[in-house]
């Protein structure tokens, strides 16, 4: 299996094929588009991201020592963020999500050309993976 470097360069080597903003924006568009839907019962205050742009969610398990993350967004973008970040996040060891820095992002060469709300909505989906990291790795998720 890849790890959380090597899933990020395959993207980084994809959206390196588009050349202007709005050709990687429709690739996080078709990401999108394998956007899964979390049950009703798990869209709560707990699962919720602060400070996202449009209403998503993201929850976190803690299964044979990785970090599992499911997450919901509403707007098209959000969906297509989504489905990227927990590509590169889900199924990890809380030592590997913890040690990696969120800037090694900003090779992928989109964010960028996201607006400073979108970069937040980055941001505080982010600052919830690291917190569920945290947890699952004191036991305490």
């Amino acid at each position: 299996m890849n790890g959380l470097q090597e899933t990020l360069e395959r993207y980084k080597e994809d959206f390196d094929l588009f050349e202007t903003p709005d050709e990687k924006f429709e690739y996080i568009f078709d990401l999108g588009k394998r956007h899964t839907m979390l049950p009703e019962e798990e869209k709560n205050d707990a699962t919720f991201i602060e400070g996202c742009a449009s209403p998503a969610w993201l929850v976190g398990e803690c299964r044979d020592g990785k970090l599992i993350l499911r997450g919901e967004g509403t707007s098209e973008m959000a969906k297509g963020m989504l489905t990227l970040l927990l590509d590169i996040f889900s199924d990890r060891s809380p030592e590997e999500i913890l040690s990696f820095d969120p800037a090694e992002l900003n090779k992928l060469g989109i964010v960028e050309h996201l607006s400073p709300v979108r970069q937040q909505s980055m941001e505080a989906f982010l600052k919830k993976v690291y917190d569920y990291a945290k947890r699952c790795k004191e036991g305490k998720l």
